[in-house]
């Protein structure tokens, strides 16, 4: 966040910052979806909606899992949440109580293990490594968890890294978790922007809890829409949480949600998920040529996990250079956890062509112009 806050404070004071460090590309709202939203808003709907949801939007969302994965979901297992940090916070507090831990891999989104702290839980950190796509394997876990450990978290694809866990993986650490009755978290808030493969659910395993978002391969940041697929019987009582903590979801963005499901929105997000898989092509080629190192090539998301360690003894030192020096915006490995905090280094492939290829110029002229 000190990187973020301060390449907002250059573009105030009039510097051309490339902003590689948020996880939100450029692309504007689908002009469907803005339709749909005027179209909303002129009709004078500004109400409450049900605490868990549309049921329309709810209906949409079971029938998106049935059209694309082949899978039946109960529209009532749906609630609708505040982005899918509303989803995490509800999955959480449903499966957790205060002075257990979340097991999760380091290295993992950050506000994970703070939404954690804040419901009164610790956070059990384990190093993944880049062999097995810094995901979490069942062996860690059954090797790590303890009786204090309240529930297990894995992202897929995931932020940092955009690594997607093996199914063969994700479905022995299912099992695992059923075993030892340790309730699995499964964040898929990625789950559209995969390249090279189709996309995929836990869902197909079984039934653990699953966090999704219209933030991401639908592109509504700022709207803060997401959902929580939670396992059957819990939904009424996670509803209940929600109604207590959010009210409901903005009525504004569950109409635009509805529309993201529209086949003319479809395409748009498909397009979209071309030219993602060709910035990160093109930014793979160009910065390994700097130096900068890549384990694997990542299946998914928009982040590219580099180990910087040819280039620096520290990624913070690194990122905060490249921003003052080449007024390119980076996130350093520290926010992930601290196994990889000073070797490795975040590049978010979110602006287009033209301004990616800037940064590439600017990051080499950097590097260049301090030997």
């Amino acid at each position: 966040m000190e990187i973020v806050g301060r390449a907002n404070q250059k573009d105030r004071n009039g510097d051309d910052v490339i902003h590689l460090e948020v996880g939100e590309p450029k692309f504007p709202i689908a002009p469907s979806v803005a339709a749909a939203c005027h179209a909303y808003l002129s009709a004078g709907r500004a109400q409450y909606t049900e605490a868990a949801g549309m049921p329309a939007l709810r209906e949409a969302i079971a029938a998106h899992y049935q059209r694309v994965f082949g899978i039946t979901v109960e529209a009532e297992r749906i609630v609708v949440t505040n982005g899918a940090s509303g989803a995490l916070v509800l999955a959480m507090a449903a499966t957790m109580d205060p002075g257990q831990a979340l097991l999760t891999a380091d290295p993992s989104y950050p506000c994970n293990r703070q939404i954690a702290r804040i419901l009164g839980c610790d956070t059990q950190l384990v190093p993944a490594s880049a062999a097995h796509g810094f995901q979490l394997r069942a062996d860690q876990v059954a090797s790590l968890a303890t009786d204090q450990t309240g529930a297990v978290l894995v992202a897929s694809p995931s932020n940092p890294t955009g690594t997607l866990i093996e199914p063969a993986e994700l479905a022995a650490l299912y099992q695992l978790c059923q075993t030892r009755q340790l309730p699995l978290i499964v964040d898929e808030i990625y789950q559209g922007l995969v390249y090279g493969q189709d996309p995929s659910t836990a869902l197909a395993i079984g039934d653990p809890w699953i966090v999704n978002s219209f933030s991401k391969y639908f592109g509504l940041t700022g709207m803060r829409l997401g959902w929580l697929v939670c396992p059957p019987g819990l939904s009424g009582a996670v509803t209940n949480l929600a109604q207590h903590l959010f009210i409901s979801p903005s009525s504004l963005s569950q109409a635009a949600g509805l529309a993201c499901f529209e086949p003319e929105a479809i395409a748009v997000f498909e397009a979209r998920r071309v030219e993602l898989a060709q910035a990160r092509d093109y930014l793979i080629d160009a910065l390994t040529a700097l130096g900068f190192t890549l384990a694997d090539t990542p299946a998914g998301a928009y982040y590219l996990f580099f180990d910087i360690s040819k280039l620096s003894d520290s990624s913070a030192q690194l990122a905060s250079e490249l921003l003052e020096h080449a007024n390119v915006a980076t996130t350093p490995g520290h926010d992930f956890g601290p196994t990889f905090a000073a070797t490795h280094l975040r590049v978010a492939y979110v602006d287009d062509r033209a301004r990616l290829e800037a940064a590439v110029s600017r990051i080499r002229g950097y590097l260049q112009a301090r030997r």
